[in-house]
C-alpha cells in the first residue's frame, strides 16, 4: 500500500463528489453531500474542507498521508491566480477558491475546469490510460471537452481550451444561437439539449414519427426510437454524429491524439451513436492523422471527475 494518497473534489450545482486516490488513479472511497450553493460561495468552499476531511476520517489514512488535494469547478477560472472568475450554476464571481480552500485545509489545492478534470481522469485511469494525448468529449446537456497532451491538461493561453462545444462548425445556412451568444456551435446539434430541440422540431413540423408520442421529449426517447428505426430519429442522431465527426477531424489534423474519448449521459446510446462518428471521422480525416486513432467510451463515468481532480497533483 503507498504511503501517500490524493483527494479529488467534484463540485456541481447540486451535490459535491470527493474522492480518495492512490497514486495509480485506483479510486479508494468516495463521498457525497449537497452544495447549497444558495448559502453562498463561502459556506460551499467550507462544506468542501468538511467533506475532504471527513472522507480521510472515514479511511484507514491518516491526514498526513494526504500529498495533494485537487478540485474540478464548473465555469470560467483563473487557472494560475486559483480564481473562479464566474460559474452560472454557483452564481459566483470572481470566488479566490483554491486560497480558500488551502487556508481551510493547510494542504496545498489544485483547481482547474470541471470538463478538463473529467478529461485527466480518463486519460489518467479510465479509456485514455497508457496514452499520452487523448481528447475526451462530454456529451450532456451542453458539450464539454478537455485536451490532454503529454500527460498533461492543456489549457492554452486564457484558459479556454478544450471548449470544444463552441468549435463553430455548423454551416451558417442552418446554423442557430449557441447560448455562449454564437452561431454554429457544436453544442447546439451534437448535445442532449439539441438533440431534444431537433426531435421537438420534427413533431412541430409535423414529421412523422414515434417521437411524437412523448409528452416530454428526452434525448433516451430519440435514440430508443432511432434503434427501432424511426427514420427522423435516426436523421437527428446521425446530424448529431456527423457534426462530431467533423470536430474530431479538425482537430485531427492539429492535435493529432490517439484516442478520442466520448462520456456523459448521451454517450450511453452505443453503437447509434459511435458507428456514424467513426464513419464521418474516417472520411474527413487524412490517413495519416487517421491511422491507429480510436474513438471509444469513456469508462469512468461519474466518477471521471474526482479522480481527474486527485491527478492534477501527480499529472
Amino acid at each position: 500500500m503507498s504511503n501517500q494518497i490524493y483527494i479529488g473534489v467534484d463540485l456541481g450545482g447540486t451535490n459535491i463528489k470527493v474522492g480518495l486516490c492512490d497514486e495509480q488513479g485506483n479510486l479508494l472511497k468516495t463521498l457525497e453531500g449537497p452544495t447549497s450553493p444558495e448559502l453562498g460561495a463561502e459556506s460551499v468552499l467550507e462544506r468542501i474542507a468538511q467533506y475532504v476531511r471527513q472522507i480521510v476520517e472515514e479511511s484507514e489514512f491518516s491526514w498526513d498521508q494526504v500529498a495533494g488535494i485537487g478540485a474540478g469547478l464548473a465555469g470560467f477560472m483563473d487557472i494560475p491566480e486559483g480564481f473562479v472568475k464566474f460559474s452560472p450554476n454557483l452564481q459566483w464571481h470572481n470566488v479566490p477558491a483554491k486560497k480558500t480552500l488551502e487556508t481551510l485545509l493547510g494542504k496545498t489545492v489544485k483547481i482547474d475546469n470541471d470538463a478538463n478534470v473529467a478529461a485527466l481522469g480518463e486519460a489518467w485511469a479510465g479509456a485514455g490510460a497508457g496514452e499520452k494525448n487523448v481528447v475526451c468529449y462530454t456529451l450532456g446537456t451542453g458539450v464539454g471537452g478537455g485536451i490532454i497532451i503529454d500527460g498533461k491538461i492543456y489549457q492554452g493561453s486564457a484558459g479556454m481550451a478544450g471548449e470544444l462545444g463552441h468549435m463553430a462548425i455548423v454551416p451558417d445556412i442552418e446554423a442557430i444561437q449557441c447560448g455562449c451568444g454564437q452561431m454554429g456551435c457544436l453544442e447546439t446539434v451534437s448535445s442532449a439539449t439539441g438533440i431534444v430541440r431537433m426531435a421537438k422540431e420534427a413533431v412541430e413540423r409535423g414529421e412523422k414519427t414515434s417521437l411524437a408520442l412523448h409528452e416530454k421529449i428526452e434525448a433516451k426517447h430519440v435514440f430508443d426510437a432511432a434503434k427501432s428505426g424511426d427514420e427522423v430519429s435516426l436523421r437527428i442522431v446521425n446530424r448529431a454524429a456527423y457534426y462530431l465527426g467533423r470536430s474530431m477531424a479538425a482537430l485531427a489534423v492539429v492535435i493529432n491524439p490517439k484516442r478520442f474519448i466520448i462520456g456523459g449521459g448521451v454517450s450511453r446510446a452505443g453503437e447509434i451513436l459511435f458507428q456514424p462518428i467513426r464513419e464521418t471521422f474516417k472520411k474527413y480525416t487524412p490517413e495519416a492523422a487517421a491511422e491507429g486513432v480510436e474513438i471509444v467510451a469513456a469508462t469512468l463515468g461519474n466518477d471521471a471527475g474526482v479522480v481527474g481532480a486527485a491527478g492534477l497533483n501527480l499529472r
